[in-house]
């Protein structure tokens, strides 16, 4: 789903965020985890940011990457323009969410009988 916000700062704050269901996977990030977000039709990097000096969470994304130089460009020469965003799932981000589905599959024995394949 599409969603609509403005260039405002060097992070996408989720209190800015219309929709709660990207505001709720968003929050659900751990720390530093990155995410796949396509912004204005350009998919880059982003990274959910580090929690505060008092332990609280920091509730926004920052962008990685080559993400962060074109998020840099856009707020500087379009701060206030209206772009649409949405959270994307890439076959990376899906293949990582079912390691521990496998893990049985990790074993130093089938390591060694499998390693060659």
């Amino acid at each position: 789903m599409d969603h609509h916000i403005r260039i405002e700062d060097h992070a996408i704050w989720f209190k800015h965020l219309p929709g709660r269901d990207i505001r709720d996977r968003l929050s659900a990030l751990e720390p530093e985890a990155e995410v796949t977000v396509e912004v204005d039709g350009v998919t880059g990097k982003w990274q959910r940011m580090k929690r505060g000096v008092d332990g609280r969470p920091t509730d926004a994304i920052r962008p990685v990457g080559e993400m962060k130089a074109i998020w840099n460009e856009w707020f500087r020469n379009r701060k206030g323009d209206k772009v649409t965003l949405r959270v994307l799932t890439t076959a990376d981000d899906f293949l990582a969410g079912l390691t521990p589905a496998f893990s049985e599959w990790g074993s130093p024995e089938d390591e060694e009988a499998f390693r060659d394949l």
